[in-house]
């Protein structure tokens, strides 16, 4: 029986690789996406793009309201996305977001008894997010042999979190070598309808060097300056 594994996709470059990750290790891929009050709706046409073209075999769509809460210039239109290096926590840190997605995706994995759960969190290009770090995966990973009838039974999923210790330019490399198609994929904070990425956001820069450091060729689409 081919093992499963739930992925969580945004519609971005690391979790696009990461998908491409977990097909290559033999996976049987269900990918969940979350539409939960963000800036734009290019990244959910993104993840599906991607999950379509790695071979998923579902895709599901996951509607919340962040909005409700706010307090993230990625649900709040109030707070400006900042477009220069900024120190700290960012404002577009979303408060306790993947705790909520990596929660439902565990309960989706539990009902297709999937072995694992992979999500695309990186502790060096982390952009200063509190739940991007390996002691929060770690503590995720225990609440989950806690907190569900798999783990109690004996057979917990597993939290995989393959570019955890990458940098970009590493990242990049990987999904290269796998030939996943970056062109399909949107990681800017503010892209527009299109699709296309400002050049200017944290995430915008952090993907442009990486594919300078990788010596790969940025395929991302950008609005006209």
């Amino acid at each position: 029986m081919c093992k499963k594994a739930v992925v969580l996709v945004s519609g971005g470059l690391d979790s696009t690789t990461v998908l491409a990750m977990a097909k290559n290790k033999g996976y049987e891929c269900y990918t969940i996406c979350f539409d939960y009050g963000q800036r734009h709706r290019a990244e959910l046409y993104a993840a599906q793009r991607a999950s379509k073209a790695l071979g998923a075999t579902e895709h599901k769509v996951i509607t919340l309201d962040l909005r409700a809460i706010g307090g993230s210039a990625l649900t709040d239109d109030s707070i400006d996305v900042p477009e220069s290096e900024t120190t700290g926590i960012p404002v577009t840190y979303v408060p306790a977001r993947n705790t909520i997605f990596l929660s439902i995706a565990l309960g989706w994995a539990e009902v297709l008894e999937a072995e694992a759960i992979f999500i695309g969190v990186n502790s060096v290009d982390y952009s200063g997010y509190p739940d991007c770090r390996p002691d929060y995966i770690c503590a995720f990973q225990r609440m989950a042999e806690l907190a569900t009838k798999a783990g109690v039974e004996g057979s917990p999923v597993k939290i995989e979190t393959p570019l955890i210790e990458l940098s970009k330019a590493d990242i990049i490399g990987h999904g290269h070598a796998l030939n996943v198609d970056y062109a399909l994929t949107v990681s800017c904070y503010q892209a527009d309808d299109a699709g296309r990425a400002c050049g200017r956001c944290d995430s915008c820069r952090l993907r442009r060097k990486g594919f300078l450091d990788a010596g790969v060729q940025d395929s991302t689409l950008y609005q006209p300056e």
